[in-house]
C-alpha cells in the first residue's frame, strides 16, 4: 500500500471514529435531555397542579377564589395526562369536585377528593422514579460506548505513532546510505523495497539510475569508436543511397552513393538541417517532402534520378529508429534512416516485358484478322455450302478467334497502361449513347442465354469522360454479368446523378462473389478459384484503371448466393 494511502486510511479512520464519538456523545446527551425533559414537562407539572388543588381544597368553603383556582388546575391536569391510571384518577377528582361545588361543607367529599389528588401525585412520583432509572441506564450505556470508541481512537493513534514514522524514516535512511555508496563510485549498489508504494517507485528509479551509471562507467571509448567505424564502413559500402537524420532532422551520415546522386560534398551535408539543404537541392526536397507530413501516402511512385550516366529509378523507404532506453519501458524516437533502393534493373526488365507484350499483341492482330477473314469466306455460301459438322467446326474456330482477339486487345490495353502511353480523350459526353453501345455489343450473348437487359437512365446531364473507354468498361461489366447470370435471368443497368457525379451500375442475380475475393478481383490475372467461365483476369483490372484515369471510382458490392453489383462514377457536367 502506498504511503499516501496509508496516511489517508489511518487518519481518515481516526477522523471517522472521532466523528462517530462526537455523534454518539451528542445522541446520548440528547436522549438524557429528552428523558429529563419528559420528567419535568409531564410529571413535574402534574405535581404542581396537584399541590395547587390541595391548597385550594383547604379554602374551598371560605374563599370563592379557591373554587376558580381548583377549576383552573384541574383543567390543566386534564391536558397533561401521561401515565397509566392518571386519567381515572383525574376523572375521580373532577367528579368529586363537581359534588363539592354543590355541597362545600361535606367533609367526606373533601377527604375523598384529597385522596384522589394524593393518588394522582403518587402515580407521577412513581413515574419520576421510573424515568430516572431509564435516564441512569442511558447514561451508563453512553459511558460504555464512548469509552469503547475512545479506546479505538487511542489504539489507532498509537499504531500510527509507532509504525508510520518508521515506515517513512527507514526507507529514507536506506536510500540516503545508497546515495552515499553511488557518490563513492560503487555503481553496483541497489536498493530493494518490497512494498509497491512511493518508495518502491523511488527504488526502481534509483536502481535504473545506478544501472545506467554502471553501464556508462564500464563502457570504453575505444569500443564505441570501433563500433561507430564498423557501422560507417558498412553504410559507405552499400550500393544504395542511405541518409541518416536525428530526431531534430539534422543529418548524421550519408554514404557515398547518397552524396553522388545529390551532387553534394560531405561537409555540405553532414551536420546540417536536412530542410535547409532541401531549399537549394531539388532531389533532397523531393526525398524529404513526406517526412514532415503527419499522414504519409503509402502508395508512392518510384523516384526517377539521373545517376550512373543514365536515368535510374529508386524506391524510397523511411525507417523510424525507436529504442527502449536502459531501465525504461517506453520506446523513444531518436531519428530516421532514408533508404533509396536502386530498382533500375527491375524497371528495365519490366519495360522489356511491356515492350514484348506490346510487340507480340500487335503482331498477333494481323494473323487473327486473316483468320477472321477466312472464316467469313467459309461462311459465305457463294464459295460453297458446309455440312453440319463443318459448320460447327467453323463456329468453334470463330469463337476461339474472337476470344483470342479479345485477349490481344486486353494485352494491348495493359501495355498502354504500363508504358504510360494511354491517351484519354475526355470531353463532355452524353450518357445514353454509351449505354446503347455497350448493350448492343452484348445483345447476341444475352439472346443466346435468353437474358433480358433492363436499362434505367435517369441522367440528363453530360459527363466528363472518354466515351470510347467508358463504353469499353460498361461493355466489360455487362458481358461479365451475362456470363455469370443464370439462363432466363435479368441484368439491370442503371445510371443516375448523385450530387455532382453520375453513377453507373450493372447488377446481376448470379452466384455472386465470396467476401474474401472482393478486394482481389481488380488485380491483374486474378480469377476466382473454381470458376469455369472463360477469361484472362484482365478485364476488371483494365476497367478500374480506365475509370481512375478519368478521375472516377470503380467498386463492387456482392451478396454471395444472390448476385453482384458493379458501380463506377464519373464527374457530371454542371
Amino acid at each position: 500500500m502506498r504511503i499516501k494511502a496509508k496516511l489517508t486510511f489511518g487518519v481518515g479512520l481516526l477522523f471517522i471514529l472521532i466523528l462517530a464519538l462526537a455523534a454518539i456523545s451528542g445522541w446520548y446527551v440528547n436522549q438524557l435531555k429528552k428523558d429529563t425533559s419528559n420528567i419535568l414537562v409531564a410529571n413535574y407539572n402534574t405535581l404542581l397542579y396537584s399541590r395547587n388543588m390541595l391548597l385550594a381544597l383547604e379554602d374551598l368553603a371560605t374563599d370563592t377564589a379557591a373554587v376558580e383556582t381548583f377549576q383552573r388546575n384541574i383543567n390543566l391536569q386534564k391536558l397533561n395526562v401521561t401515565e397509566m391510571g392518571e386519567l381515572e384518577a383525574t376523572n375521580l377528582i373532577i367528579k368529586h369536585f363537581e359534588l363539592l361545588k354543590e355541597n362545600q361543607n361535606d367533609v367526606k367529599l373533601v377527604s375523598s377528593t384529597r385522596k384522589d389528588i394524593t393518588e394522582l401525585m403518587r402515580l407521577n412520583m412513581e413515574a419520576i422514579s421510573r424515568k430516572s432509572d431509564i435516564a441512569d441506564d442511558t447514561a451508563q450505556k453512553a459511558i460504555v460506548i464512548i469509552m469503547v470508541t475512545g479506546t479505538l481512537c487511542f489504539l489507532i493513534a498509537f499504531i500510527l505513532l509507532v509504525n508510520l514514522p518508521s515506515n517513512i524514516a527507514n526507507p529514507i535512511k536506506e536510500l540516503t546510505e545508497s546515495i552515499k555508496e553511488i557518490a563513492g563510485q560503487n555503481y553496483k549498489k541497489r536498493v530493494h523495497f518490497e512494498s509497491h508504494n512511493e518508495f518502491g517507485d523511488l527504488a526502481k528509479s534509483f536502481n535504473t539510475m545506478a544501472e545506467k551509471l554502471e553501464e556508462y562507467s564500464e563502457s570504453k571509448l575505444d569500443k564505441i569508436l570501433k563500433g561507430k567505424k564498423r557501422i560507417e564502413t558498412l553504410i559507405d559500402n552499400l550500393h544504395d543511397p542511405v541518409i541518416g537524420i536525428d530526431e531534430t532532422k539534422k543529418v548524421l551520415f550519408a554514404n557515398e552513393e547518397a552524396l553522388l546522386i545529390s551532387g553534394l560534398k560531405k561537409e555540405e551535408f553532414i551536420g546540417k538541417q536536412i530542410q535547409d539543404i532541401a531549399v537549394t537541392n531539388d532531389l533532397i526536397r523531393t526525398i524529404i517532402k513526406d517526412i514532415f507530413l503527419v499522414e504519409q501516402d503509402l502508395k508512392e511512385e518510384p523516384l526517377k534520378i539521373y545517376a550512373n550516366q543514365k536515368e535510374s529509378y529508386f524506391e524510397k523507404e523511411v525507417v523510424n529508429i525507436n529504442i527502449v532506453p536502459t531501465g525504461e519501458e517506453e520506446s523513444e524516437f531518436i531519428g530516421q534512416v532514408i533508404l533509396l533502393r536502386n530498382i533500375t534493373p527491375f524497371k528495365e526488365l519490366d519495360q522489356a516485358k511491356t515492350n514484348f507484350m506490346g510487340t507480340v499483341s500487335h503482331e498477333f492482330k494481323t494473323p487473327i484478322s486473316s483468320i477472321q477473314m477466312g472464316i467469313q469466306l467459309l461462311e459465305n455460301n457463294q464459295i460453297g455450302s458446309l455440312n453440319h459438322e463443318q459448320h460447327e467446326l467453323v463456329k468453334g474456330i470463330k469463337d476461339d478467334t474472337n476470344r483470342l482477339l479479345k485477349i490481344t486487345s486486353e494485352l494491348l490495353n495493359v501495355t498502354q497502361l504500363e508504358s504510360g502511353l494511354l491517351q484519354m480523350n475526355i470531353k463532355a459526353t452524353a450518357v445514353q449513347p454509351i449505354i446503347d453501345e455497350a448493350v448492343k455489343a452484348n445483345k447476341a450473348l444475352a439472346d443466346f442465354k435468353n437474358i433480358k437487359i433492363e436499362v434505367v437512365n435517369k441522367v440528363t446531364n453530360l459527363i466528363e469522360a472518354d466515351s470510347q473507354k467508358t463504353a469499353w468498361v460498361l461493355n466489360n461489366l455487362i458481358s461479365n454479368a451475362i456470363r455469370y447470370s443464370y439462363d432466363n435471368a435479368t441484368v439491370f443497368i442503371k445510371a443516375e446523378k448523385i450530387n455532382d457525379k453520375v453513377q453507373f451500375s450493372v447488377t446481376d442475380h448470379g452466384q455472386g462473389i465470396q467476401p474474401q475475393y472482393l478486394t482481389k478481383i481488380f488485380q491483374r490475372y486474378f480469377r476466382i478459384p473454381g470458376t469455369r467461365k472463360e477469361g484472362t483476369g484482365l478485364g476488371l483490372s483494365i476497367s478500374k484503371e480506365f475509370i481512375e484515369a478519368q478521375k472516377g471510382v470503380l467498386w463492387v458490392e456482392s451478396d454471395y448466393g444472390s448476385g453482384s453489383s458493379f458501380f463506377f462514377s464519373l464527374q457530371a457536367v454542371v
